[in-house]
């Protein structure tokens, strides 16, 4: 009879939708189609019209869940995207730039890597689009029809796509439908490393960088000579280098994988101060004071042989290293640490006098001297940095305005508040040691710093204590380096260190990328950064 055919057919379709909802799994982001199922069952009686294979419907997605959060995703109904066994890594055509960018998320996702080729379903597109907006660090990632697609007017943005992709997947395993448009909001962002205190093994500085490349983090910066020790091999003055050290071919490693990860390392040679390695080889070069007491790690910068011992350093480097940036040091010369530096060190006063006019001073000789130093690394194509404490008020002789100022603490000798520098149009890096310095052993009242008070804190424009500087003065703040300092060597080993800076560098990491308040909590945060570590 009618009727009964018409209860075995509905009987019939309700079984496949029960199937169907089987195979869409438990994912927690599906919602199946059971409520249709129900009335189809429920009516017996009724002669079905032809029905389509039953489909599934999926709520609106939400954002990927990523240390430093995206910036904007706008949400879509869909399954997204996770890896299969058939799913492979391509490139759009053109884009063959970003073969080094498409085979280390291969390998990450365990799928394939296909090269420059059509994307299939389940595949992952990279794709460079010089002509996009918002910069080279910007990217668009686009979750649609089982695939995704990760594009970018420069490679470094379609890397970060990369590390948003792989963190979502250890987070939860999929991508979320949808698309992802993000952007730093801080063009540098980083780690600073001392291993001139603390020697670090080549492999230990190694992990350190794909830790700062998941987190888009794009700045090293390598102070490697100190009172303590000078840590790479040198052929221009072997005698200043010291037992444990990095050689020139492990170097020439550390940044070939900082290029392949867009990080920019930033090599140190701090001067005139911090140089007792090198003095130790060249005594005759140490300042001493009127009673012929010598000053830890100060270089006599009234000798003409001075500033020769360190350009050959310098331009030895510098060609080592390549990259866009130098860092001059310039802090804590002993000399203007005295209370009357002219009366202590007369030798450099005559020298400043000579050089600079009857009314020059030490602070005049010493910021001739970074100057000096920042057209020596400009020669090599460099863009040079210096600590706020190497550059004066009063002075009559100016740092040069192109020399970024890495502000770290307000505590110096003539101490300048942030806003001297910035209201002087200078460009300014933000180290505040209230917040981002690590220092071994914790001397000098400095306490090891939590990801907790950086996170809710901390903001680029805390350059000095806990008070912002005025907003305005946000473009010229380039963003900021978390600084893990030696002071105490053995106070922690590299394994504890690497420990003690997992979280701070992740809050560091979501402060520089994303501006505003968190939207999580610090409590979920940690709990996704452990998630994302475990995935």
């Amino acid at each position: 009879m009618a009727s009964s055919r018409g209860a075995l057919l509905a009987v019939t379709a309700a079984a496949a939708a029960s199937v169907a909802l089987a195979g869409c799994g438990g994912s927690g982001t599906e919602h199946g189609n059971g409520p249709e199922t129900s009335r189809a069952a429920s009516s017996p009686s009724r002669t079905p019209s032809p029905t389509p294979s039953p489909t599934r419907s999926y709520p609106l997605s939400e954002a990927p869940r990523t240390i430093p959060a995206v910036r904007e995703h706008t949400a879509a109904h869909g399954p997204g995207w996770k890896p299969g066994e058939d799913s492979g890594v391509v490139l759009a055509k053109g884009s063959g730039k970003l073969a080094d960018e498409g085979r280390l998320l291969a390998g990450e996702l365990k799928i394939h890597y296909r090269g420059e080729a059509a994307a299939r379903a389940g595949d992952v597109e990279l794709a460079l689009t010089p002509k996009a907006s918002g910069g080279p660090e910007s990217y668009t990632l686009r979750t649609a029809d089982g695939r995704v697609r990760i594009s970018g007017p420069g490679e470094a943005g379609v890397f970060y796509g990369t590390r948003t992709l792989k963190q979502s997947v250890r987070a939860d395993g999929s991508m979320p439908e949808g698309e992802v448009r993000d952007r730093p909001d801080k063009p540098q962002r980083g780690l600073n490393l001392d291993i001139a205190r603390k020697h670090y093994t080549a492999s230990w500085i190694e992990d350190r960088m794909r830790e700062m490349a998941d987190l888009k983090l794009n700045q090293l910066g390598l102070h490697f000579s100190d009172d303590q020790a000078f840590r790479i091999e040198s052929d221009t003055h072997p005698e200043v280098v010291s037992p444990d050290h990095l050689t020139k071919k492990q170097v020439r490693e550390i940044v070939a994988l900082a290029g392949r990860l867009h990080i920019q390392v930033v090599p140190e040679i701090d001067s005139p101060g911090h140089l007792g390695a090198v003095l130790r080889a060249h005594p005759d070069l140490q300042l001493h004071n009127v009673s012929g007491v010598a000053s830890t790690g100060s270089l006599d910068i009234s000798k003409p042989g001075a500033a020769k011992l360190i350009d050959e350093l310098l331009g030895e480097y510098a060609e080592l290293f390549g990259g866009a940036y130098w860092h001059l040091g310039g802090d804590e010369y002993r000399a203007l640490m005295a209370s009357n530096p002219a009366a202590s060190y007369p030798q450099l006063q005559r020298a400043a006098v000579a050089k600079y006019g009857s009314g020059a001073g030490i602070a005049d000789l010493a910021t001739g001297w970074l100057n000096d130093r920042a057209k020596v690394v400009r020669k090599h194509g460099k863009q040079p940095k210096a600590w706020n404490d190497g550059q004066f008020r009063d002075s009559e002789v100016r740092a040069d305005k192109d020399i970024e100022v890495e502000y770290w603490t307000g505590k110096e000798y003539g101490a300048r508040s942030p806003e001297e520098y910035l209201s002087e149009g200078r460009k300014v890096l933000n180290l505040n040691d209230e917040f981002m310095y690590y220092v071994l052993g914790q001397p000098n009242a400095f306490v090891y710093p939590t990801g907790k008070r950086i996170y809710e804190q901390w903001t680029p424009l805390v350059l000095r204590g806990t008070t912002p500087v005025p907003a305005r003065y946000s473009d010229q703040i380039l963003g900021g380096r978390f600084a893990v300092w030696g002071d105490f060597p053995n106070a922690q080993t590299a394994d504890q260190v690497a420990a003690g800076i997992r979280m701070p560098l992740r809050a560091t990491a979501q402060k520089l990328w994303v501006p505003g308040k968190p939207k999580l909590s610090y409590a979920r945060f940690q709990a996704l950064a452990k998630e994302i570590d475990a995935g």
